[in-house]
């Protein structure tokens, strides 16, 4: 067994049994799923470098790359393209989260058999922007009324999709009544007692919780699977019906919070957070321009979760789709850059991170850019050895396991 292998099962070892051979499967995809999948080997390889680039510390969503932006019907309605994974989100070097973006087009780009070369002028224009989006020191958002290009027509897109498009995909009709659907190889069947106890526990928060929606009841449960890095932790879908509005329902997702996986090579004191969700939510307020509908937290057995409305609008960039089309990929490099340093002044100043003038300092000093250009660049040509090495492992059989499609874990 390589080394690499070591570390991932080292570090996997908590996670479902069950479901983390499904996460070792999905990361055989291709390199870039292999980077999904390995945020923490990412940030134990770069504190253990010596000549990275000093930055100030910011809040960071952590497992920044080109899947982790998309759009999101906010509270207020509205919906939004921003940055949508805070699973890993701490106090950290501000450079910490540009650098796995960066990386993240060079592994992302090379995948789809994009020219070399378009990689390097995406990766020196989502530098160049991030940089002046800090020396302006504002924050920007983007949503249907502002966004340019392809950005504006996925926003407009997804605006109009409507909640009878998801409830197709995830329910079918059983005995006249509107079930989850197993026949969707993302969702899975729980064991009885496991599904009674999460039910009854979504619905004491229904009835409990300011953060709730209110006048529903809940009809069904499943363990959800979805995302890549966060396969194997607990993660349930339920399906809830209004009881004042006929044929009315909703879907909410319950995802299991862990520590950040940055936590072992963070050296920055972190508030006490309440708990790891509580972490999550906060920092996502703090980042995101607005937050999405019914974010909410609970503990369901003494562990704590992240509560929220499964959506139909909620959706990512397509780069395969755009891969040929030039403009509307720098259109979308260039907001995620935007973003990406405008989550960064919204948050600044709180809890230890970097004041606004601080950031717009040290945009102003170019000093750094090289250096991360050139460290991002090397790093992607080693995740591409390490996913070749991982994906030998793989058809060796070092990860083998057998696995089960009903959840028994509580």
């Amino acid at each position: 067994m390589s080394t690499i292998s070591e570390r991932l099962k080292l570090f996997n070892q908590h996670l479902l049994p069950d479901m983390v051979q499904l996460k070792y499967e999905a990361m055989t995809d291709n390199a870039f799923r292999y980077y999904r999948g390995t945020c923490h080997l990412f940030y134990e390889d770069l504190a253990a470098v010596k000549k990275f680039p000093d930055s100030p510390l910011t809040w960071i969503c952590g497992d920044m790359h080109l899947e982790n932006y998309g759009s999101y019907k906010a509270d207020n309605k509205l919906v939004y393209f921003d940055l949508n994974d805070f699973d890993e989100s701490i106090l950290a070097p501000c450079l910490w989260e540009a650098a796995r973006l960066v990386t993240s087009i060079f592994i992302a780009f090379d995948t789809l058999d994009i020219e070399p070369e378009k990689a390097d002028k995406m990766a020196r224009l989502f530098i160049k922007t991030y940089a002046a989006t800090l020396v302006r020191g504002k924050a920007t958002s983007i949503d249907p009324r502002t966004a340019k290009g392809i950005v504006c027509d996925f926003l407009s897109s997804a605006a109009g999709s409507k909640y009878t498009d998801i409830l197709k995909k995830r329910t079918d009709k059983k005995k006249n009544k509107v079930v989850l659907s197993l026949s969707d190889e993302r969702q899975f069947k729980i064991k009885k007692p496991l599904r009674l106890a999460l039910m009854g526990h979504i619905q004491q928060w229904i009835e409990q919780s300011s953060d709730s929606p209110y006048n529903y009841k809940v009809k069904d449960a499943v363990f959800r699977l979805a995302g890549t890095g966060s396969i194997g932790q607990k993660r349930y879908l339920f399906l809830l019906k209004s009881t004042n509005t006929r044929n009315k329902y909703l879907l909410v997702d319950m995802k299991q919070s862990r520590p950040s996986s940055l936590a072992p090579y963070v050296t920055a004191t972190q508030p006490a957070w309440p708990s790891e969700a509580e972490r999550i939510i906060a920092v996502q307020h703090r980042m995101q321009n607005v937050s999405a509908s019914l974010l909410s937290s609970t503990l369901f057995h003494d562990e704590p979760y992240v509560l929220q409305e499964l959506q139909p609008v909620k959706d990512t960039i397509k780069f395969k789709l755009i891969r040929d089309q030039y403009r509307d990929i720098y259109q979308v490099i260039d907001d995620m850059a935007a973003l990406t340093a405008s989550a960064q002044l919204r948050s600044g100043g709180m809890n230890g991170s970097a004041t606004i003038d601080e950031l717009i300092a040290f945009g102003s000093n170019a000093n750094w850019q090289q250096a991360l250009l050139g460290y991002c660049f090397k790093y992607g040509m080693k995740i591409k050895a390490d996913y070749r090495q991982y994906l030998s492992d793989y058809n060796d059989g070092v990860f083998n396991q057998s696995s089960s499609q009903v959840i028994t874990n509580d």
